[in-house]
């Protein structure tokens, strides 16, 4: 038996072959199919299964495609309600592969319709376990993304109890030699505190994993819904989409409408430029956001872009363009993509430079806005006379910020505040709007002023 794992570093997503005898199934796959048909051809074996342990939010799978090319079956729990073709797979269903077994174990906490697959070798021991969103090193699955979408919904504290039963009845009870090959690795926002090994054992996780410590059912529950990562718009959507089976990738990409540069572009159509912002800061098209493809590009497109909205995509080159739809195309926001371009010549419009040493001297003289997550600015403020509006919140917000005064757009690393400001500047026009950029980290440990 070979277990493979693929892992897509943009989403912190892991997905997994298992090759036995010439026959191989994935887990959890992302939505570009070629890497596990490369695997197959690689080993000369064919691709007869997939497996989803539940309809992810943050990416969107290519379970369905993959079906429809390969024939190979695709298991599910019947509570998904997956309205593609697929065989149920719950606690007591067994797939056996040549000479080993598959076994479904129904683990509802992050979902209600998650499952762990537990695989069993040909001596008939329990060997390793694919956790999907259930459990990850170090940490446990959020339990907050299922409270609106879905087959079946659920409140957050329910699915924490839920979690709690999961992991106490089922998972602790199994071996500790037993290996753990969870969905996602540390950067993902399906979870709050992950390790940065990307598998582990049921013993390791027993004895280290901060969820598997709390023995309090109700003080597990409050552990687990407290501090949470903040919740981008598109998993909803992509909950849905997993739901339903999203279409071919390389199709869906290549339908992008491609623009000359000097096309024009429908107005009040949001523009999404992905150069760094040392190249959109000395010249930008008017209005454009600057979502940065050298970062979380997925993450923070679909925080801020709303599933469905349409928006144009700009890039330094078509290398660059292309890399940046396939991005999009993770999260199914290729098909809401008006058309992609390189930079056009009317990008002429440049970014104002904050006078450091002025801000410095009298931050007081300038609005500064927060854009960090709540949790970040819960935790402590940079600047005690701030706005605190999380990135994600911003487009929403942009009446509560005032104009009598420039603004200084902060996060934790420069890459929040590079789109904040880019954001505010598309639409105030009265004062400057300056992004502070990496030097937030000189005003960190200093006293808040």
């Amino acid at each position: 038996m070979l277990i493979h794992q693929f892992y897509d570093t943009d989403l912190a997503h892991a997905s997994y072959a298992i090759l036995r005898a010439g026959r191989i199934i994935v887990i959890d796959p992302a939505r570009d199919p070629q890497p596990y048909y490369d695997f197959a051809a690689l080993h000369e074996a064919d691709l007869v299964g997939v497996i989803e342990t539940h309809p992810h939010a943050d990416f969107v799978s290519s379970h369905l495609e993959m079906h429809e090319t390969t024939d190979a079956t695709i298991y599910v729990s019947n509570l998904l309600g997956a309205t593609y073709p697929h065989q149920t797979f719950d606690e007591g269903d067994v797939i056996e592969l040549a000479d080993i077994k598959l076994k479904a174990i129904n683990t509802p906490g992050h979902s209600p319709d998650s499952i762990c697959v537990l695989v069993e070798d040909e001596n008939g021991v329990d060997v390793a376990i694919f956790t999907g969103d259930t459990l990850f090193v170090g940490d446990v699955g959020r339990p907050d993304l299922r409270e609106d979408v879905g087959n079946i919904t659920a409140k957050k504290e329910d699915l924490a109890r839920q979690m709690y039963q999961s992991i106490q009845q089922k998972l602790a009870k199994l071996p500790e030699d037993v290996v753990v090959y969870p969905a996602h690795g540390p950067g993902s926002l399906c979870g709050k505190s992950m390790s940065s090994d990307l598998q582990s054992t049921i013993g390791r996780e027993l004895r280290q994993n901060y969820a598997l410590q709390v023995q309090n059912e109700q003080e597990f529950i409050q552990t687990l819904i407290t501090d949470q990562p903040f919740m981008p718009r598109y998993f909803g959507f992509d909950v849905e989409l997993n739901k339903q089976g999203a279409p071919s990738y390389q199709r869906s990409i290549s339908s992008v409408p491609q623009l000359a540069s000097d096309a024009v572009l429908e107005a009040d159509t949001i523009i999404i430029d992905v150069r760094p912002k040392a190249a959109f800061n000395a010249g930008h098209v008017q209005g454009t956001i600057n979502l940065q493809l050298q970062g979380k590009f997925e993450t923070w497109l679909g925080a801020i872009v709303y599933p469905n909205e349409p928006f144009y995509l700009i890039a330094g080159d078509e290398e660059t363009l292309h890399t940046a739809i396939k991005r999009a195309a993770k999260i199914g926001y290729e098909a809401q993509i008006k058309g992609a371009s390189i930079t056009p010549a009317n990008a002429t419009e440049q970014s104002a430079e904050l006078q450091l040493e002025d801000f410095k001297a009298q931050p007081e003289a300038y609005t500064i806005i927060d854009a960090r997550n709540w949790n970040e600015i819960n935790q402590k403020l940079v600047f005690e006379n701030c706005m605190t509006i999380p990135l994600p919140e911003l487009r929403d917000r942009l009446n509560e910020v005032p104009t009598d005064k420039p603004i200084v757009v902060h996060c934790a690393a420069g890459y929040r505040s590079a789109a904040g400001r880019s954001i505010l500047a598309a639409k105030i026009k009265n004062v400057a709007v300056y992004d502070l950029g990496e030097v937030v980290v000189e005003f960190v440990n200093e006293p808040a002023n």
